[in-house]
């Protein structure tokens, strides 16, 4: 029991390794179209894909927690009542996927396959400019609330606090090559999460 809780715990740690080093290397194909061309929008695409299939990953890691928890952190319980995890998890996840999905409708088909002849957003970009950054990570923590481990709330906050600067960070690299002034102009006005409180100007 034992070991599979340290391969489980091992596995979750590699997914969010995987999902974040391959997400992040697949919002930079300006950077990566200066070495390999048009061939670096079609990598772009397979690395969400491997990225992809590391959040799935890691979200069976934190199933399997529920039977293969790490012994030395298995008493970390929300509650003895499993019932407010599972309610404050709910209250997490309702508005982040409410974001998430607002964000992905808004994107269009840019989610998944990046493309040179994407333009720049409106909807809730005209606010936000990572609603799906917003929307999408909280709910790992979401999730740990509903499976009432204080562990795995804090290694899911402590994974967002350090990747979503990293993930911004490349990202917007690459955006202001691909978008020149526009962007830069587009920063200024709207906040990465959260939108600033001066009214901006929308995006046309």
């Amino acid at each position: 029991m034992t070991l599979i809780s340290i391969i489980n715990f091992i596995s979750l740690l590699c997914s969010f390794f995987i999902m974040a080093y391959f997400y992040t290397i697949s919002l930079q194909p300006m950077k990566r179209s200066a070495k390999y061309g048009d061939r670096a929008w079609r990598d772009c695409k397979n690395f969400r894909s491997i990225s992809g299939f590391g959040e799935l990953l890691s979200v069976i890691n934190l199933v399997l927690w529920i039977w293969f928890p790490l012994p030395i952190v298995s008493e970390w319980t929300i509650s003895s009542n499993i019932w407010i995890g599972i309610i404050i998890g709910i209250i997490i996840m309702i508005p982040c996927v409410l974001i998430m999905v607002k964000g992905l409708k808004d994107a269009g088909s840019e989610t998944l396959s990046p493309s040179k002849d994407t333009e720049m957003y409106g909807g809730i970009y005209n606010h936000i400019r990572h609603p799906q950054t917003l929307g999408e990570f909280p709910t790992f923590v979401a999730i740990s609330f509903f499976f009432n481990s204080w562990f795995l709330a804090i290694l899911s906050s402590l994974f967002i606090i350090i990747y979503i600067p990293i993930m911004i960070h490349y990202e917007e690299i690459d955006l202001v090559k691909r978008f020149g002034e526009k962007y830069t102009e587009y920063q200024k006005r709207t906040g990465a999460l959260f939108p600033k409180l001066i009214k901006t100007s929308k995006l046309k």
